[in-house]
Formats: structure tokens, C-alpha cells, sequence
């Protein structure tokens, strides 16, 4: 090789390292432009992909935020809420009342009476829908009943517990237990996926309640069970009315619910009415008044009124058939004149007036006690039960290792036909 050759070799050498010096500097400016400028087709489709998850855990997360319940009067400013489902009476006897003008008038004279029960109702459907929606197993007693309560609370949305509100202590009974269970401070009962749990809520409206149940269950093979007990309540509902004698509803009833069976275990249970459970008058603040509905015909002659409120309520069960009181009380209510009973200590006379002054005659449970800052009050209030003040209603229940279930739904008996203002799409 000659120097001339040598001279452009060299040339060439010099030229080849500035043009690869050149590109590296290229692919280093791009590599610290990417982070703030330009990324490369992968980064890019990684950022795409993170993004995307980010907004769908945002999009979750506000999904997941709790919307909050408002007073129902915001949906009816008006202060007219749906009615019920109207029935017209089964009797004979009755058919003119249906096309009665007088009858008719004089229903309207009422109305605001029967607005109150109608407004009881709606928040009543919207808090079980509410209930049915949330309520799972491996939740406690005491978180379903405060979910139901504080519901009832915020659509209620009354500055005092008299004006409008809960009814009377949600009965959460389960399995054998027929009713008055509600849990008190420091159950740790929990819901499990075979339970059966009755669910008795009470809505109030200016002491007017609308008194409506329904059972809970998660396994599909109790449906037997429940639509015994469903299909009763459903035909004592049809077989009121104004002049219909008690006795021939029970009648009715047992009929229907007698008449299925529930298959459990590869066992054949007969559904059995539970005699001495019924349904019943309801007066302004008074959950059980006067009448009381029998499930079994009891030889009651006595017949419904014209005006009348009713709770038309059944159970069945796969045990005896037959309730009775056992287990550590929850409900209690003052019995009606009680204010002015004489109590045995100062401390009674005082949780008296308190019970007075908040609940009136609307029953109550110890949770609404400890909730409104009551301490130290168990020895007080037996002596308010001993002396008559207050009444005591503790669990009712069947024979350990049966199961029970109840429906139930308020009527209104109107001056031309009767409303189930209780009534909705799920029952």
C-alpha cells in the first residue's frame, strides 16, 4: 500500500468513527429525551395499558363510594305517595261500596291519615330493597339491623323519633325462632348461607306504622317453605274486609298453608301454622291493638270494621307449630297510661320518663337505649316490667332444629275497598 493510499485509508477511518460517534450521540439524546418527550412503541403501549387501569380503579373506586340516602319527601315534594294495591271486599254484602259516591267522599276526608301510612310504605319498600340487595352471610346481627334502622332514619329524616321513623325494633329471628329477636349490645351472632332469618321491619309516620315482613334465605331448597307461608299471607290478605269474621280468615289460612311440604334432607316435613302466633290491630302509636287475626280458626265470631288498620301476618314452620318464649329478651314497649304508674326507685321513675319522652308507646329495643347514651339501666328497667310499666316481649320460639318463616303486609281498610299499602313488587 502506498502513502496516498495510506493518507485516504486514515481519512476514511476518521470519517467512519465521526459518523458512528454522530449516531451514538443520537441514540443517547433519544434515550434521555424518552422519559419527558418521545417514548418508544412498547413504552407507549405500556403507558396505554397502566393509564387505562388507572382509570378503571378510579371509575371502580367512585362506583363503590356510598350514595347517600335522603329524606323521601325530596321524591314526593307534593307530599303525595304512591298508594297500595287496591282489593275490593270479598263479601256479598259489600259490593256496593265500590261504586259508593258517600263512601267514597268520605275516604277523602281522611286522606292526610292515609298519606302518612302511604309515605310509611314507600320508605318501608325502599329500605327492604336496600336490605335484600346488601344483607349476605358472614355479616353480623347487628350490622344488618343498623343497616335497616339507619335506612329508615335518613328517609325518614324526622327531628324527633315521635314524629316519624322506626316502628319498632327490626325482628331479625332465625331458623327456629319465630320472632322478637333483635340483636342487643355485644351479639356476636352471625348469618350463615343455610339460615332462615325472618325480616319484621316497622315504619312510622306520626304514629300511624306500617307493620310488613318477609323471609330471608340464600339456599333455594327452604322455597317450599316460604311459598307456603307467602301464599297464606297473600290469602289472608284476600279474605279481609269490613264484616268478615276473624275465625273464617283463620280458616282460610290454614287451609292454604297446610297444604304443602317441605322436603329436607331426603325428610318430608308437613308446614304447620303456628297456632298461637297471629296477626292483628294496629292503633296510632300502638303496634298491637284490640282485634287480633288467627292463622287457624279459633272460633272468634268477632268481625273487622270499617277504618280498621290490620296487620295481616302468618308463620309456618316444620316443627311443633307451637312458640313459646325463650332466650334473652331485646323488645319491650310502655304500656299505654303507664306514665303515671308508681315505680319502685328514682332511677326507674326516670328511665320511665325518658322512654316517655322518646318512644311514647312505640315499641323499643336496649340498642335505642345505648344509642341515646342510657347507662346501667337493666336493674331499673325490670323493675319498670315487674311494676307493670313496661312490657317485656322476649324470642318466640319453635322447637330447636326446625325452621320457620313469616310474611306479612299492612291493610287499610278504606270506606270502598280495601288497600294492601304495604304491597310491592318483591311481595
Amino acid at each position: 500500500m502506498n502513502s496516498e493510499q495510506k493518507t485516504m485509508s486514515a481519512d476514511a477511518s476518521v470519517e467512519g468513527l465521526e459518523k458512528k460517534t454522530q449516531e451514538l450521540d443520537v441514540k443517547d439524546t433519544a434515550k434521555e429525551e424518552t422519559p419527558q418527550g418521545k417514548k418508544d412503541g412498547s413504552e407507549e403501549e405500556n403507558e396505554v395499558v397502566e393509564n387505562s387501569g388507572e382509570a378503571k380503579s378510579k371509575k371502580k373506586k367512585k362506583n363503590k363510594k356510598k350514595k347517600k340516602l335522603t329524606s323521601i319527601d325530596s321524591s314526593y315534594p307534593d307530599g303525595v305517595f304512591p298508594e297500595g294495591e287496591w282489593q275490593e271486599y270479598p263479601l256479598e254484602v259489600n259490593s256496593y261500596r265500590t261504586t259508593s259516591e258517600e263512601l267514597r267522599h268520605l275516604d277523602r276526608q281522611k286522606n292526610n291519615h292515609w298519606q302518612d301510612f302511604r309515605k310509611g310504605a314507600e320508605i318501608h319498600r325502599r329500605v327492604r330493597h336496600k336490605a335484600k340487595s346488601s344483607i349476605r352471610p358472614g355479616m353480623t346481627m347487628t350490622e344488618i339491623a343498623n343497616l335497616i334502622e339507619d335506612s329508615i332514619r335518613s328517609y325518614a329524616s324526622a327531628d324527633h323519633h315521635l314524629k316519624a321513623g322506626i316502628g319498632f325494633p327490626t325482628g331479625l329471628s332465625l331458623n327456629h325462632v319465630a320472632a322478637h329477636y333483635t340483636p342487643n349490645a355485644g351479639d356476636k351472632v352471625v348469618l350463615n348461607y343455610e339460615d332462615v332469618m325472618k325480616v319484621d321491619i316497622g315504619v312510622h309516620v306520626n304514629g300511624h306504622i306500617v307493620d310488613s315482613a318477609f323471609t330471608l334465605t340464600f339456599d333455594d331448597k327452604y322455597d317450599s317453605l316460604l311459598n307456603a307461608v307467602k301464599d297464606a299471607t297473600n290469602t289472608g290478605v284476600k279474605e279481609a274486609g269490613i264484616d268478615v269474621r276473624l275465625n273464617d280468615i283463620g280458616a282460610a289460612v290454614q287451609e292454604v298453608m297446610e297444604s304443602y311440604e317441605l322436603e329436607l334432607n331426603g325428610k318430608t316435613y308437613p308446614v304447620k301454622c303456628i297456632r298461637n302466633l297471629n296477626g292483628h290491630n294496629i292503633g296510632d302509636y300502638i303496634i298491637h291493638s284490640g282485634k287480633t287475626v288467627p292463622i287457624v280458626p279459633n272460633g272468634d265470631m268477632t268481625k273487622m270494621e270499617e277504618g280498621e288498620t290490620f296487620a295481616i301476618e302468618t308463620f309456618g314452620s316444620t316443627g311443633n307449630g307451637i312458640v313459646l318464649s325463650q332466650g334473652e329478651c331485646s323488645h319491650y314497649a310502655m304500656n299505654k297510661g303507664a306514665e303515671n304508674t308508681r315505680v319502685p326507685s328514682e332511677r326507674a321513675k326516670g328511665l320511665l320518663s325518658f322512654i316517655n319522652e322518646n318512644f311514647g308507646t312505640l315499641p323499643w329495643c336496649r340498642r335505642y337505649l345505648d344509642r341515646l347514651g342510657q347507662e346501667k339501666y337493666l336493674v331499673a328497667l325490670n323493675q319498670l316490667v315487674r311494676a307493670g310499666a313496661v312490657e317485656d316481649y322476649p324470642p318466640l320460639v319453635d322447637v330447636k332444629g326446625s325452621y320457620t318463616a313469616q310474611f306479612e303486609h299492612t291493610i287499610l281498610l278504606h270506606p270502598h275497598k280495601k288497600e294492601v299499602v304495604s304491597r310491592g313488587d318483591d311481595y
